[in-house]
């Protein structure tokens, strides 16, 4: 959906041109329908549309490459598109954290999201995604989890570890080699953070 065929309202931001239309520079895929229509109605702040957005794509580059790395792993793919797409919406209710600490998001994110009658498990993420040692967490949270720290080129050993663990259990390869391959993945990914933390910047916190 391009900018052009929706009605342009003068002061308003266009929440759904952040998160739907043609983003080159960084390479940004569009986040699922859904996820934006419910940004949109919420009136999302600006910057939390882009912080999502960013996300999101990191989280499409992790499962396109588990993917053709290992095909026999079973995952989720909606579900980790569309967790990372909704992670942090819960602070539309907690705008203070977009900016600064706070955990108040994560369980009102949830809360907001099976109000909205998304099921809980695409919503179970934004509740979750901040604990990735939680008993009963699977790869589809892990790999939230993962993008929302590689966007911005953040290394968690702890969390790419488990990671590796899945990797290693699915396929039968050695952890050292799996381990050399996240690596390197997450390295590539890194290299266009800073383009990722400009194009967030550059969008206002409040609408």
């Amino acid at each position: 959906m391009s900018s052009a065929a929706r009605p342009y309202k003068a002061g308003a931001v266009d929440v759904l041109a952040i998160a739907l239309d043609d983003c080159r520079e960084p390479a940004l895929r569009p986040l699922p329908a859904e996820a934006a229509e419910l940004l949109a109605a919420l009136g999302a702040p600006p910057r939390l549309v882009a912080h999502l957005r960013a996300v999101h794509e990191v989280a499409g580059q992790l499962v396109d490459w588990l993917a053709a790395r290992c095909p026999g792993l079973e995952l989720d793919r909606e579900a980790v598109l569309f967790g990372a797409a909704t992670h942090d919406i819960g602070k539309v209710r907690h705008p203070a954290e977009l900016s600064g600490p706070g955990s108040e998001h994560e369980a009102a994110g949830q809360d907001l999201l099976l109000a909205h009658g998304v099921p809980e498990r695409l919503a179970r993420f934004a509740a979750g995604h901040a604990d990735w040692e939680a008993p009963g967490t699977r790869i589809e949270d892990l790999l939230v989890s993962l993008a929302d720290k590689a966007w911005k080129n953040r290394r968690v050993p702890g969390l790419e570890d488990l990671v590796v663990a899945e990797l290693c259990a699915a396929a039968g390869r050695p952890a050292w080699e799996e381990f050399l391959a996240l690596d390197e993945l997450l390295t590539g990914i890194g290299d266009g953070a800073e383009a990722r933390l400009a194009y967030q910047a550059a969008h206002p916190l409040g609408g």
